[in-house]
């Protein structure tokens, strides 16, 4: 089991998903829109690709922070 911090810019929050689920489900079962910014796992960003990746396959074993930053229009 896995506790995720799953969120965005705005709002965050904690839940708790097996290894063998990817980083996709995870964000449509908390209803992130991960189109619209970068996605970052544990303050890295994600390279193409690795959104269908396992919490396993990334190697996560406990805990992580899975955030969408969204860069506002006005920010440069």
């Amino acid at each position: 089991m896995i506790s995720v911090t799953i969120g965005n810019n705005l709002n965050r929050s904690k839940k708790i998903y097996e290894d063998n689920t990817t980083l996709r489900e995870a964000l449509e079962d908390s209803g992130i829109n991960y189109s619209v910014g970068s996605m970052h796992l544990d303050g890295a960003s994600l390279a193409p690709g690795d959104i269908d990746k396992t919490f396993a396959e990334m190697g996560i074993t406990s805990t992580c922070f899975l955030i969408n930053v969204v860069k506002a229009d006005s920010a440069k």
